[in-house]
């Protein structure tokens, strides 16, 4: 079954991504895919993790969360509407308490513990690995910036499939249901997801622009931040003038080819440079068809911020 979205030419130009990770759809999300077996080479080891922990929750908040978003059938829609309506300016921590201010429908005293559930799994389960949520993400955008520079908005849709697919002036997208919506000059908002699996997920409400969430490219070990204190793989490798220089060429997102372009080497000399970049944890790796494409993580950037300019180049 597929979900059909009529464009016009404004919805066209007016397509845009999100700015960071989506707290609250990565939250439900993840709830999701902790109550199935779907995705187990990719979410086996995080839901080990995150049940170990989730057993000191209280009962009753492992209740509400099993009832918010079930394994099988619809979860709660407000709880990604609230998101939705306001954009994603807020960080992970405040996406829970923002319920008892944005939902319309509910008081707050029976939000309230809807919140606090929230909040507490939010810490377990999706906190302690957000930095590899945000660096994913963060990849996934920059590879579709790069298609928009390349061939505008079209090539953005044509590079979401194959779950997603563009026909011109029509997407579609595998979904549970047959369905046809129509943005009528509000655009799309795109939603890349770490805990989003095979099929896409769209929110559509009567004003704000549609959302269609979708899911990133994650290897298995996707869950593991990286020990920057331990091993010869750590930090201490990036004090050679030559990798700091790529920490910076890779900065606003490039190829392994463009990478040897700029430093004047080999391309399997620049594809080793980036190689310790991320198993440092200072880069990301995503591959898309014949492209692979590297994007700084938050610690890479955080890097880059603390030693601006040639600073960065000390041998």
């Amino acid at each position: 079954m597929v979900l059909r979205v009529h464009f016009t030419s404004d919805d066209l130009a007016r397509i845009r991504f999100v700015r960071e990770p989506d707290p609250l759809w990565e939250t439900v999300l993840s709830i999701v895919r902790l109550g199935t077996s779907q995705g187990r080479a990719v979410f086996d080891p995080w839901r080990a993790q995150v049940r170990a922990g989730l057993s000191r929750l209280p009962p009753a908040h492992v209740r509400v969360l099993r009832t918010l978003a079930p394994p099988v059938g619809d979860f709660a829609g407000f709880l990604a509407r609230a998101e939705a309506s306001r954009g994603i300016e807020t960080g992970p921590a405040t996406a829970p308490g923002r319920l008892l201010r944005d939902d319309r429908d509910a008081a707050p005293e029976a939000l309230r513990p809807v919140a606090e559930a929230l909040h507490a799994y939010h810490r377990t389960a999706v906190a302690p690995y957000w930095p590899r949520i945000r660096a994913l993400v963060d990849a996934e955008r920059a590879l579709r910036s790069r298609a928009v520079l390349d061939g505008g908005h079209e090539a953005l849709l044509t590079g979401l499939a194959p779950t997603v697919r563009w026909r011109p002036p029509v997407l579609e997208v595998d979904h549970p249901r047959e369905r046809d919506l129509r943005p009528a000059g509000r655009g799309l908002v795109l939603i890349p997801s770490v805990f989003a699996w095979r099929l896409p997920v769209t929110l559509a409400g009567p004003a704000a622009p549609p959302v269609l969430v979708y899911p990133v490219p994650r290897a298995p070990g996707w869950w593991i931040v990286p020990d920057h204190t331990a091993g010869p793989r750590g930090l201490a490798n990036l004090l050679g003038p030559t990798r700091a220089a790529c920490l910076r060429l890779i900065e606003d997102g490039c190829t392994t080819g463009e990478l040897a372009r700029r430093l004047g080497t080999t391309a399997p000399t620049a594809s080793q440079h980036a190689r310790t970049l991320r198993e440092a944890g200072l880069t990301t790796t995503t591959r898309h068809a014949n492209t692979v494409l590297h994007a700084l993580t938050p610690l890479g950037a955080d890097l880059l911020r603390a030693t601006p300019g040639p600073d960065s180049r000390r041998g």
